[in-house]
């Protein structure tokens, strides 16, 4: 394990354990003090303060409970979705397979972001909405992958054996299919869970997530727009919370992918095996 991803272990960690100490209330992030409005990082306020005297450091970690709520939320939602419908799609085929691959192809064929935009629009500002709606948008994902993974085990000679035996249905595909799917399961959901970080800020960004006085990375930068000259610090931390939690992620969510995958042996990639030799 290199620098970068010591690094990336370091923030993501940090970002859990800060998200857990936000719902212990240690510091009043909507605490109003008149007389430090827009102060600067110093020695005494170590991120400074915002437009309303409130502590930025303080409203950063209940920024960090929203994103890690929001993002955990919506990748078990979609997570769960997706996989069902990805796995018996492939599985049972006929009507169901039809529809649900025209499904994945509608969902597919709109950006993902400007679909939750979109809904949450429709249903309204609020967490809740917000999580309805980047999940509606993020099972497709998952559903697609689960699909391709399942179409390429169903074959497999244990699976067969196990038809064979009369083993029922959700027998196989729970201890049969699952987890020879898993890995790249796993894989995708570390991605998406840095996909969600930037939806909700984005959501929030625009008033449709979370709302006032509720903190937020992305409502934290939207108030530190109109002080960008003056005080640009209200944007940097929020900003930099947000770039750093997404990397890292990104970084662990690559190493994730190449410790899974079973082609990488000694840390190099072999070939894959040719498309005959596949069961």
């Amino acid at each position: 394990m290199n620098k970068p991803v010591y690094l990336a272990v370091f923030i993501t960690a940090l970002w859990l354990v800060l998200g857990l100490m936000a719902g212990l209330e240690l510091s009043d992030p909507d605490r109003i003090d008149l007389g430090r409005i827009l102060e600067p990082p110093a020695s005494g306020s170590l991120l400074g303060y915002d437009d309303l005297g409130r502590s930025i450091a303080a409203r950063l970690v209940a920024g960090a409970r929203t994103s890690l709520v929001v993002a955990l939320t919506v990748v078990m939602i979609s997570a769960l979705v997706g996989t069902v419908v990805g796995i018996t799609s492939a599985w049972f085929g006929g009507w169901w397979g039809r529809i649900s691959v025209m499904l994945i192809d509608i969902f597919m064929a709109f950006p993902g972001l400007l679909l939750a935009i979109a809904l949450a629009g429709i249903l309204g500002p609020g967490v809740s909405n917000a999580i309805i709606a980047l999940a509606v948008v993020g099972w497709v994902g998952f559903a697609r992958l689960a699909r391709a993974q399942t179409l390429s085990v169903r074959e497999r000679d244990h699976v067969l054996a196990a038809r064979a035996m009369g083993t029922r249905t959700p027998v196989i595909l729970v201890k049969h299919i699952l987890p020879l799917i898993l890995a790249p399961l796993i894989v995708q959901a570390t991605f998406d869970i840095a996909g969600a970080v930037i939806a909700e800020a984005t959501l929030s960004f625009l008033g449709l997530g979370v709302q006032p006085p509720a903190a937020s990375w992305g409502s934290m930068i939207r108030d530190g727009v109109r002080y960008m000259l003056s005080a640009p610090h209200m944007v940097v931390a929020p900003g930099a919370a947000i770039f750093l939690v997404v990397l890292s992620i990104n970084i662990l969510g690559d190493r994730l992918r190449d410790r899974l995958d079973v082609r990488m042996l000694n840390g190099r990639r072999e070939p894959a095996a040719p498309r005959e030799t596949l069961a």
